[in-house]
């Protein structure tokens, strides 16, 4: 009954953004001056100015950054915290945001109402929420999901195993690779979430 609250509890905030919402995951650690940090504060800001409300994890860090962009931007910045013993609390720059006790009903919330995907440099978290979203964009349960992986020094080590490992003995097709766009413009970032919304609301125009 609680897991079913709390889910019902965020389809009700999330329910209300009016402005298309765009994702950003990343390690809580990184603290502003870092190069990841401002690279994220940026990224938010052009997310803001293309008209995409930021949605983050609502913490610290790569969040706090990407929030941070967004609202200095002028945008709309919300964030899907996660309530833990003691690290995690919400970040001062956030318009609007919840609070939940369950990482997997937190992940829903930020994939569900999100137009693309945009992940940072980070730790396990990131890597879990990177990788259940590709899972799921490759499964075909999400359809046309820009995902977008920033920091190409970081995610490079990433990209090597997966072509030197994975696709050699076939547990995933070449194509997959395609699934995951690595930059280190926010510009490019954005544009091609942008490109990916165009797609997706052909595809559904077709289908209606």
């Amino acid at each position: 009954m609680r897991i079913f609250l709390e889910f019902l509890r965020g389809f009700e905030f999330f329910g209300n953004i009016e402005r298309p919402c765009v994702t950003v995951f990343g390690s809580a650690r990184f603290a502003p001056g870092h190069r990841y940090y401002e690279m994220a504060r940026e990224l938010g800001a052009q997310l803001a100015r293309a008209g995409f409300a930021v949605m983050t994890g609502g913490g610290p860090g790569i969040m706090e950054a990407a929030n941070r962009g967004a609202r200095e931007a002028g945008g709309v910045s919300l964030g899907c915290n996660i309530i833990l013993p003691m690290e995690q609390t919400a970040n001062p720059y956030l318009d609007q945001f919840i609070e939940m006790n369950h990482f997997f009903v937190r992940k829903v919330m930020l994939v569900k109402y999100s137009r693309a995907f945009v992940v940072m440099p980070g730790g396990l978290g990131t890597l879990d929420e990177a990788f259940e979203t590709l899972t799921l964009v490759q499964c075909g349960k999400l359809d046309q999901f820009p995902i977008v992986a920033m920091g190409s020094e970081f995610w490079e080590h990433m990209r090597t195993f997966v072509r030197g490992s994975l696709v050699p003995e076939k547990t995933i097709s070449p194509e997959d690779l395609d699934l995951l766009h690595i930059t280190d413009s926010p510009e490019e970032a954005v544009a091609y979430v942008q490109r990916g919304g165009a797609r997706a609301a052909a595809a559904k125009a077709n289908i209606d």
